[in-house]
């Protein structure tokens, strides 16, 4: 079998040293090239024809976003990103995953050399995933003068239709779901039932991911915290490091945000979130899978589907990875398989019919 050819564009030699070492030592991939900077990584790239590139978020010569533009426009290929646990890291890292790259590697601040080596698996892991996903080539930027695009038509609560019982909307998602995500959530109305997500992240990245979905979304969007009321009209995004599940408490339903060991290898993990929501909302839960790797949350969307919840799955075209979205299919958790930009929209039809968007108020 092929192995995956891989270029490590780091301008740290000692990192660049450390990831070929790690990539070699597999025995389904080998690393090609090592490149400083990415104007030296962009001959690397036209002569030796890898499948997938790391690249390290600052470097000298040319910013790592700018390059990571330029290529998805002009050769679109699986990048992982290399970024740093900063807050600075974890924006640039957001705005990487929007530009097109499939994940990222997060390497401490301190102590970089053994913190990659720790990070071996996982880097290995995401560079395997990467070489089978989906990659879209990047719309050009738009020409001076060009118009906007014409905003979506808001979808109201008057529109909806008048509510009748509380729902609540539940995301579960992995690789390429923070875009996927934000799909959703974009067109999703100010007054929507509340939506509760759990995106496979690592610390130190959720807080700058659910502020940037906050600018960017009608509905307000947060970092939950343990014990807060879950409400209609704003989305709750799992902590990194951290399961979050749903609780009810009187009328009222609330967050749980708790440690604990990993589910399926994951934390947060969807498989929390999804049986909370099948034991706790029931039949008024609402379950989207979208784009991810693994089975994280299939088994538990079932149980969700038993218990009256009805569920959408993001369809194999438009997913970056189709293993979530596919096991919860197989798992027979599916009512409606949908191209991701339809899912909002398929949702919303759903609450006008059933008269299930919540009219609570604070």
């Amino acid at each position: 079998m092929a192995k995956t050819k891989v270029v490590v564009v780091d301008d740290s030699a000692l990192v660049r040293s450390i990831l070929t070492e790690i990539i070699n030592r597999q025995s389904d991939m080998e690393c090609i090239g090592a490149a400083a900077d990415p104007l030296v990584a962009r001959e690397m790239i036209r002569n030796l024809n890898p499948d997938v590139i790391t690249l390290d978020v600052e470097m000298p010569r040319m910013d790592g976003l700018d390059f990571l533009s330029r290529l998805m426009r002009l050769r679109p290929m699986p990048v992982v990103m290399v970024s740093t646990l900063t807050e600075r890291g974890a924006e640039v890292t957001l705005k990487a995953l929007e530009l097109g790259a499939i994940d990222f590697v997060a390497k401490p601040k301190i102590g970089v050399a053994d913190g990659i080596k720790l990070l071996a698996q996982d880097i290995t892991d995401k560079i395997r995933v990467a070489s089978k996903a989906h990659i879209r080539r990047a719309p050009p930027p738009p020409a001076p003068g060009t118009a906007p695009p014409a905003p979506v038509k808001a979808v109201t609560m008057a529109s909806l239709g008048k509510a009748s019982t509380e729902k609540i909307i539940f995301i579960g998602a992995s690789t390429g779901g923070t875009e996927a995500t934000k799909d959703v959530l974009i067109n999703l109305p100010a007054d929507s039932p509340a939506v509760v997500i759990t995106q496979h992240m690592p610390p130190g990245f959720t807080k700058s991911y659910a502020a940037r979905l906050d600018g960017l979304c009608k509905i307000r969007v947060k970092e939950a915290q343990d014990g807060e009321r879950i409400l209609p009209g704003h989305g709750y995004i799992a902590p990194g490091g951290m399961h979050l599940s749903v609780e009810r408490s009187g009328a009222n339903y609330i967050a749980r945000v708790q440690d604990g060991e990993p589910i399926n290898r994951h934390k947060p993990s969807v498989e929390a979130l999804f049986l909370s929501a099948a034991k706790v909302v029931g039949q008024n839960a609402i379950g989207i899978m979208l784009t991810g790797m693994g089975a994280d949350g299939a088994k538990a969307m079932k149980v969700m589907k038993d218990a009256g919840s009805y569920n959408y799955c993001q369809d194999e075209a438009s997913c970056v990875v189709f293993g979530m979205p596919r096991e919860a299919i197989a798992a027979g958790a599916a009512d409606e398989v949908l191209p991701l930009n339809q899912i909002a929209g398929k949702v919303l039809e759903r609450l006008r019919a059933t008269s299930g968007i919540s009219l609570n108020r604070v």
